[in-house]
């Protein structure tokens, strides 16, 4: 069967090509092949009574399916250069701002109407985080919340399912290139197509690297963000996520000179489990609806790590410690901010007596038997440092967990379409490693679909 256009993933940068692509042309022929299910199937065995933590699923329903990763994420889009990825650098600063700009009125005309846009510019917060040397980046950030999230997608489905073939449960083995495009090959039979736009997101990663190796297309190790999961009642931060939402705050380590952020901030919301390539690590989700609003907030502390010569697989450096992390907590590690700084284990008895109440069941442990000392070192230095603009943020019943690891794709050789070497084959949203954030990607489908168009 032949294609138009073949889409590979049905994440924010597969939807948003389809999307823009049948919004400017309703005559070409195009599919859309995805590992997981659609999104009305897509059902995490956990409910936190039968099934308490991670059966490490064939196929993630956290991870993949239509929507993919950040189907169940707390839906935050940044709009901003500063952080989220480097498509800027093709499309330039500019551009890419129109980019997010126009997905933000995508999502808002598909049931997001209402939802709250946040802003850092002007911030009394900004003048406070200077003066205790942290670091707030500027960013417009639109919260659509998980349930609104839901909602826009299943709104973008049932615009598309019509105009656009989609293929769920459908492994892509490999993409070969033709005489006249390209092929994609699956397990039920190989489909044909003149322009082939993959978009398999990070846990793609792996994916991604072998179709590179075999299309001989350039690539270039990235960075691996190791670190954990805070959570602590949500009165701590209220001052800072009531005006803006989302603050992402950079600060420099005094002893190593480490750059350690905080990243997706949930206020309000509850620590959740994540599978990806069969390890269990850790992130964060909230709700638009206060009726699922918890007591807490959540947010993650990361310290990123690039290698170059000799070591260069930097993902399978934070796959090795997430993989320790599993091996002594069977999953997910929890340790209380007290225990950790007094060289102690988290126990369950101590768990219990917190006055913080995790809303994830992990194990109590020692993250200190997981974790780099340089890593730990910057995140404890990072705590002390977010304590003196939100007081309450280094108390001892703080809860910590770990590992969260963000796994970046090694950066693919693109031009300023996004196009490789190849012509007619598309790399966008995580797994090119240029981007990492709903906003972005969604932005590099969009860039992608009009310059097929030849609207670009």
């Amino acid at each position: 069967m032949n294609y138009d256009v073949i889409i590979i993933g049905a994440g924010p940068g597969g939807i948003f090509t389809a999307y823009e692509l049948t919004k400017g042309c309703t005559d070409l022929k195009i599919a859309v092949f995805e590992l997981g299910n659609p999104l009305n199937k897509r059902k995490c065995p956990i409910d936190g009574k039968r099934v308490k933590s991670c059966i490490g699923c064939p196929v993630c329903a956290i991870m993949s399916g239509f929507g993919g990763a950040g189907a169940f994420s707390d839906g935050k889009y940044n709009i901003t250069n500063q952080f989220g990825g480097t498509l800027y650098e093709y499309v330039g600063k500019t551009r890419a701002t129109e980019l997010m700009r126009y997905v933000d009125t995508i999502n808002l005309s598909h049931g997001g109407t209402g939802t709250k846009l946040y802003s850092t510019a002007n911030s009394e917060i900004k003048r406070k985080c200077l003066e205790n040397g942290l670091h707030l980046l500027d960013a417009q950030v639109r919260h659509l919340g998980t349930d609104i999230n839901y909602v826009v997608l299943e709104n973008l489905y049932n615009e598309l399912k019509d105009k656009v073939d989609f293929y769920f449960n459908t492994a892509v083995s490999s993409v070969e290139k033709s005489e006249e495009g390209f092929a994609v090959h699956t397990a039920s039979g190989s489909y044909t197509c003149g322009k082939c736009v993959i978009s398999v997101g990070r846990s793609g990663s792996k994916w991604m690297e072998g179709v590179c190796k075999e299309l001989q297309i350039p690539t270039k190790s990235n960075r691996v963000d190791i670190g954990v999961r805070v959570e602590l009642p949500a009165a701590v931060f209220s001052h800072l996520t009531d005006e803006l939402y989302e603050s992402k705050i950079v600060y420099r380590t005094e002893k190593f000179e480490d750059l350690v952020r905080t990243f997706c901030m949930n206020p309000y919301g509850v620590v959740v489990n994540e599978n990806t390539n069969g390890i269990v690590t850790v992130n964060g989700h909230s709700y638009e609806d206060k009726s699922k609003h918890t007591e807490n907030t959540n947010f993650a502390l990361l310290v990123s790590k690039h290698f170059s010569e000799p070591f260069k697989d930097s993902n399978g450096y934070g796959e090795s410690i997430a993989r320790l992390s599993n091996m002594l907590g069977g999953g997910v590690i929890v340790q209380r901010f007290g225990d950790l700084v007094r060289g102690r284990r988290s126990t369950e008895r101590r768990i219990e007596e917190s006055y913080v109440t995790p809303t994830l069941a992990a194990t109590p442990g020692d993250l200190s038997l997981v974790m780099p000392k340089r890593i730990l070192d910057g995140i404890i230095e990072m705590i002390y440092a977010l304590d003196k603009i939100a007081p309450g943020t280094a108390n001892d019943d703080t809860l910590l967990y770990g590992v969260e690891v963000k796994f970046y794709n090694m950066e693919v050789t693109i031009d300023k379409n996004l196009q490789t070497k190849h012509e007619g084959l598309y790399v966008i949203g995580d797994c090119s490693g240029v981007t990492h954030s709903l906003s972005h990607a969604s932005a590099s489908g969009v860039h992608v679909a009009r310059h097929i168009l030849g609207a670009e």
